[in-house]
This record gives C-alpha cells, structure tokens and sequence, in this order.
C-alpha cells in the first residue's frame, strides 16, 4: 500500500490532500504543529475529522523534531507545511518565515538523503514571481518576489534544486496560484469577503479592485498537487492555476449576486502584493495530465456553502 507523508496537514489544502489520499487507498501520515498563524481551533477541526480515518496516522509535532523516523516506509512526501501570507512577512516576523519555509524545508532535504523516497513534492507559490512582466507566466520566468514570504519560497525552490542536483533527490515544486474552496483560511480574501456578506460587514479591498489573479479551486490543486507526486520530473517547478484570469471586481460581484448583498471599503494597496498572476500550465498539461476542472463561480458556490454550514455547526454547538 502506498504510504505519503503530508506536512501542514490539518491546514487548507493539507486537509484536502489527505482526505484524497485516503479515498484512493493510501495510508497517510498527517502532521501540523497548528503554527498559531490564525485560529488553531479551525486547524483542529479538521484535523478531527482526518484523525478518525483507520488508514491516516495524526501526528501533531514540528517536522524537524519528527525527523528523520517518519520518513521510514514513507513513499512519498508532501511538504505543505509553512507560514503563509505575504503582508504579515515584513518586519520582526521574518524569523518566523525564514525558520519554517527555509531551515526546516533543509533540514527535511537533508534527511531524505538516506530514505528511499519516491518523490518529495515542495509546495511553492506564484509569489516567487511578484510583478511578472509576461502574463501567463511560464515556469523559466525569471524569480524576482515582491515580498519576503515570496523570497523564502523562491529560496525554498532553490534548495529543492540544488538537493536534487547534488544528491539526485526526487523533488519536484508545485506553484500555487491563489487557492480558494472549503476551508479557505479566514484571513484570505475570499473567505473575509463572503464572511462580511453573511454578516453584513463591510468588506475591506487593498487596491482599485481591478488587479487579476488565477484563482485555484482547491481540489484542482490536490489533483496537480498528487500528478507531480507521480508524474513529476525531479527538479523540475509546475505552475498549478485555475485556467483564467480573473479581477477581484469580477469577485465581488459573484459573492454580492450569492451571499449578497456586499459592501466593499476599499483601502491602499499593501506593500508585497503583486499587481496581477497568470499561470502558464503547459508543461503541467503537457507532463502531469493536468487540467483545472472547476469555474470560479460553482467554486465560490461551494465555499459560500461550506462557510454557512460551519457557521452553523458552531452556533449549534
């Protein structure tokens, strides 16, 4: 039986990933150290739900101190685990992102040199392009972040390369491009955006409304996420995008026509944030079988339902 190893995973996409996993069969070994990032109570949830599996093992440590006995028997490894956000990067807290995106992403290399791994899958992040000058951006784009969450992902990149290159690890990266669905974390945009709707609150936009993003259903991002796991070249980066792009305006009207009706407050433009994303999913088409499968609207659909219903299990409760 295959067995994976996914890290972050009670966090978004980490809890998506390994309920896909476990639908296909595999055993899982699920570990978060719930990084206080943004309630741990929501990780907690979710990590309820999986912990319950028979075939999913819950281990809630911090990976460099897990390492290197929960890579034995382990075929393959999905590293999610980091500390997210790119406005919260700057200033005092950049120990925190250099610790967790960057000296624990080596310290996880440099025990994979004695596992014998079928491929380590490195989830990176459309950040690493910041004000991309070609839109879609294809994969051989020249990495210059606009923000140090970005910059420790770029570095994470380039110790997944040179790992490979030096000790011919099976590492691939994954460059998400604005995932959204179920369980999106409450800070992102998405998620304050219908809250506010449901609520009636005013929903705070940073910028005109008129920069673009490639929104990434999530369960498009676990199906790319799970092809490079088995497809993947080592060595290689493949962008996973949701197909199109979008301006948050557009956004704005789809959650006010759903969950309706929105007030939107709009604010500058913080520091960090690129102006626009698009991604060039060729190679991930061409050498995954990659194809996003869900519209923004019957995914912002599915998020609107999955936040009422949560709202509801803990009003209940």
């Amino acid at each position: 039986m295959t067995t994976v190893l996914v890290t972050g995973a009670s966090g978004f996409i980490g809890s998506h990933l390994v309920e896909e996993c476990l639908d296909r069969g595999w055993r899982v070994r699920a570990l978060d150290a719930l990084i206080p990032y943004y309630d741990p109570a929501v990780k907690r949830r979710n990590a309820h739900r999986l912990a319950r599996h028979p075939a999913c093992t819950y281990v809630e440590e911090e990976l460099v101190e897990a390492l290197p006995d929960i890579l034995v028997g382990v075929d393959y490894v999905c590293h999610l685990a980091a500390q997210a956000g790119v406005r919260q990067s700057w200033g005092h807290e950049f120990d925190v992102y250099t610790h967790l995106n960057i000296t624990t992403l080596q310290r996880l290399f440099e025990a994979a040199k004695s596992a014998p791994l079928k491929k380590i899958v490195f989830a990176s992040s459309s950040s690493v392009y910041g004000d991309a000058e070609d839109l879609p951006t294809r994969e051989d784009t020249i990495l210059r972040p606009v923000s140090p969450y970005g910059a420790t992902k770029a570095m994470g990149e380039h110790l997944a390369y040179l790992y490979w290159r030096s000790f011919g690890l099976p590492i691939v990266s994954v460059r998400y491009f604005t995932v959204y669905g179920p369980r999106q974390r409450p800070d992102m945009a998405f998620s304050r955006a219908i809250a506010a709707a449901l609520d009636g609150d005013e929903f705070t936009l940073y910028g005109d409304g008129r920069q673009t993003r490639d929104f990434t259903f999530v369960s498009d991002a676990v199906a790319g996420t799970l092809a490079a796991a088995e497809r993947g070249i080592p060595g290689r980066a493949y962008n996973l995008g949701g197909g199109s792009r979008v301006s948050m305006r557009e956004v704005i009207e789809v959650i006010d026509e759903l969950a309706g009706p929105l007030r939107v407050r709009y604010a500058e433009r913080q520091r960090g944030d690129a102006r626009d994303t698009a991604a060039d999913i060729s190679r991930a088409r061409e050498e995954l079988g990659f194809t996003p499968r869900h519209n923004l609207r019957a995914g912002l659909r599915a998020q609107l339902d999955w936040q009422r219903a949560a709202r509801e299990a803990v009003t209940v409760a």
